[in-house]
């Protein structure tokens, strides 16, 4: 691990520079962009001119208006800013083959054996720094010999850690202990903690030699270790505040108290644990666009859009042999906005005819705001796709393609409601192997599995058509099958019953909804006109008594 080297490069200001980049007199203005989360409109990227005026990132908008008159307020596209940073890690290429994206805004490149093409380390940071400076971007970098490490040093360098404590909660203490309080200077004892000046220069302190990772780690507050704010803040309370606090602790009294999830994380940051790097994408991109010379807003002028792009689309895609399960339909409005819709389908499939229903179903959804002035579509999801010949004597070879036909009927039906309600909605039952009667099928996606082929096994007894979680009757708690019970707030009566049938539970697995032990299944018809499943739990570590489990429609 001592040989690895790892450069992490975080844009903190990507959104609003990205803005910039677009509109260059935004770069003198202070400038925030938006996103909404919920009902509300949030802060999501500032530039350095909001910054200096209070601005920061999590803030409502209305109060970063409050607090900075001339606030230019952006939309965020998601979708160009996924693009953006696709396009960074592309030049982050020429420092190393190994590069990913992280998360949004970062990007983690595996340096181990280039460095001394670039004069070494030192010079191929200044080499980083001066590009970003070029493409005006701000960035941040770490390079160390783990990939925890590097991020900790990107984002945290130079900051000291504070203290978890408020004058709010010292206003809540003792009387005796707020004049203690009051007297203390050091931040560690309960005193306030210094703030980090981050307009200074901290790169001496982004760059951990080989072998000092503990070094460079251990001033660093807890968060450096990727961890959640809950765990940094009980962290905080127990007064381990720096990263060096936490790696003199026992592992095993950290793993009970805060989980595995703290000790992988020392683990990956001292290089315990592997952490490795995968750059490799999808070899295949299929994607088209169409720019339009003037804005258009109707549904029927952007479905006409998509007719002509979705052929190509699928042309693409047959002369690779593979089929589309996932499209995206992106709308670029006027307004530097992006709409954006997905289609699932049921099967990967190249076929336009079988997809262009399904875009239509949800092209209303597209908000034109003043106008779209560009057509995209991408296949976001894409399988290869063989193509099914049918083969045999004259009748087979009917009955392959007549099955053929009806499975794409099925696909297309399940493509059709998907677009309505989400593929993930749709579900087909398949057979499963235990006596349990709400345990002999398992439901499966109908998206993502084929019909069962077969006859459905047969049951011991007869099963209801609509089963649910058993609900106690009001009877005795007897063996004998009661006469008069009352279910669901109303007294039915008995005139005739069919059974017993016993089903035991299965000893090897503790179900908490078969603790009543063996169980005899009647088939009670009642003066009501219902058809009703009901069973006698013997008791095992539950109390013995009469359920209804089901009903015969």
């Amino acid at each position: 691990m001592a040989d690895r080297r790892i450069l992490s490069l975080w844009f903190p200001r990507l959104g609003a520079e990205r803005m910039i980049r677009l509109e260059p007199e935004l770069g003198d203005q202070a400038l925030v962009v938006v996103a909404e989360e919920g009902n509300a409109q949030t802060v999501c990227s500032v530039n350095v001119e909001a910054q200096g005026r209070g601005v920061h990132v999590g803030q409502p908008i209305r109060d970063a208006h409050a607090m900075c008159d001339g606030l230019v307020a952006k939309s965020r596209n998601v979708l160009a800013e996924k693009r953006f940073l696709s396009i960074l890690r592309r030049w982050a290429g020429k420092f190393s083959p190994w590069v990913s994206e992280e998360g949004w805004d970062a990007l983690v490149v595996d340096l181990t054996g280039c460095a001394h093409l670039f004069g070494g380390e030192d010079a191929l940071v200044a080499v980083v720094q001066d590009d970003c400076t070029d493409l005006g971007l701000s960035v941040h970098l770490g390079l160390a010999d783990t990939r925890g490490a590097a991020w900790a040093l990107a984002r945290y360098a130079g900051q000291a850690a504070q203290s978890n404590r408020s004058g709010d909660a010292i206003d809540q203490e003792a009387r005796a202990t707020r004049s203690r309080a009051g007297k203390r200077r050091h931040w560690i004892k309960g005193g306030a903690a210094p703030v980090a000046d981050m307009s200074r220069d901290t790169r001496q302190n982004r760059i951990a030699g080989a072998g000092q990772t503990y070094s460079a780690l251990s001033p660093l507050p807890v968060a450096a270790l990727r961890l959640d704010a809950e765990t940094t803040a009980q962290l905080g309370r127990l007064g381990l505040r720096c990263v060096g606090d936490v790696l003199g602790q026992p592992r095993a009294a950290l793993a009970r108290r805060f989980g595995r999830g703290l000790v992988l994380r020392l683990d990956q940051a001292m290089g315990s644990a592997p952490e490795p790097i995968s750059p490799a994408r999808p070899a295949y991109h299929f994607a088209v666009r169409m720019s339009l010379p003037e804005p258009i807003g109707l549904a029927d002028d952007v479905m006409a859009g998509v007719d002509r792009l979705l052929p190509n689309l699928c042309q693409s895609l047959k002369d690779k042999g593979r089929g589309m399960r996932c499209l995206q339909v992106q709308a670029f409005r006027t307004d530097h906005a992006a709409e954006v819709i997905e289609v699932g389908l049921a099967r990967p499939t190249h076929d336009p005819v079988r997809i262009r229903p399904l875009i239509a179903l949800k092209i209303g959804d597209i908000d034109a705001g003043f106008g779209i002035d560009m057509l995209r579509l991408e296949a976001v999801q894409h399988e290869p796709l063989h193509e099914r010949t049918a083969v045999g004597h004259l009748g087979a070879g009917a009955q392959a393609r007549a099955r053929h036909i009806k499975a794409q009927d099925i696909e297309d039906l399940i493509g059709r409601l998907g677009a309505r309600v989400g593929l993930d909605s749709i579900t087909r039952l398949h057979p499963a192997s235990s006596h349990i009667p709400e345990k002999s099928a398992q439901i499966m996606s109908a998206a993502w599995s084929g019909t069962y082929d077969g006859p459905w096994p047969k049951a011991q007894g007869p099963r209801p058509v609509l089963m649910w979680k058993p609900e106690p009757l009001g009877a005795q708690d007897s063996p004998q099958l009661p006469h008069v019970f009352r279910w669901r707030g109303r007294e039915h009566r008995r005139i005739r019953a069919f059974g017993p049938e016993r089903v035991a539970p299965e000893w090897w697995l503790d179900d908490p909804n078969w603790r009543s032990g063996q169980r005899d299944y009647w088939v009670t018809e009642t003066d009501r006109g219902d058809r009703l499943w009901l069973f006698f739990g013997h008791g095992a570590t539950m109390s013995a008594g009469w359920f209804c489990q089901g009903h015969f429609l």
